[in-house]
């Protein structure tokens, strides 16, 4: 059974979603505050941690800056205001592995939960057959949510990885924002289309790592991005 840490200062919040994910077949441990949760994620092994940004204390970004800081691994996925589009930028740059806007329905936090708590049990199971996206040099196992580039692999979070793998199943396609916003989140969240930019910008930025001329995801100004090749 998963093990999943609720970092949370409202306590009426916390109980609402500790009794939701406990009730879909998880182990629930809860923290009110960052620093409550630095100190129990030290102590005991978690499979997942889901926090608030606005924390007293130790907000959560600062908790994620600290975990991936002593090496954590564990996925994280934030809870983030909806009007705070930079928070959503944030909360990636610092190692975040997803995030939910707030409000939100339980539903929407289960599905994320589930997909990142199955991207680790892929990552760690026995290799499938399961046919691989590519699109030049890239290739994309959509069952393991892995991805390399030029034979490297990409670090990426599951948002990135679903954005590369729309425009690689795509190529030569333009894809609008708001329908690249539709295939990589797949609910109903709120969330502004402007921060599929910030995503395309990410990616450009650790593909360009592997390759300084990287310039396959191309930009069509009024019209949104597609794969070149």
């Amino acid at each position: 059974m998963p093990r999943i840490l609720l970092v949370d200062d409202d306590a009426s919040l916390l109980e609402v979603l500790a009794l939701a994910v406990s009730e879909s077949g998880h182990e629930v441990e809860t923290a009110a505050d960052g620093l409550a949760a630095l100190h129990v994620v030290r102590q005991r092994g978690f499979d997942l941690m889901v926090s608030d940004v606005n924390m007293p204390n130790l907000d959560g970004f600062s908790l994620c800056r600290r975990l991936r800081a002593e090496g954590s691994a564990m996925p994280i996925l934030l809870l983030t205001s909806r009007e705070g589009e930079i928070d959503e930028t944030l909360g990636l740059d610092l190692g975040a592995d997803d995030y939910v806007t707030k409000p939100f329905r339980t539903r929407v936090l289960l599905a994320r939960i589930a997909v990142l708590l199955r991207r680790e049990e892929m990552r760690s199971g026995p290799p499938t057959d399961v046919p691989l996206v590519r699109a030049g040099e890239l290739v994309i196992d959509v069952e393991r949510l892995e991805a390399t580039y030029q034979g490297k692999p990409l670090t990426l979070t599951v948002t990135e990885l679903r954005l590369l793998e729309a425009l690689a199943r795509r190529r030569g396609i333009v894809l609008a924002r708001d329908r690249i916003l539709e295939i990589v989140r797949d609910d109903d969240s709120v969330v502004a289309e402007r921060i599929v930019d910030t995503y395309v910008r990410r990616l450009r930025k650790k593909l360009g790592v592997i390759d300084p001329g990287f310039d396959e995801i191309e930009t069509l100004i009024g019209a949104g991005y597609r794969w070149r090749g």
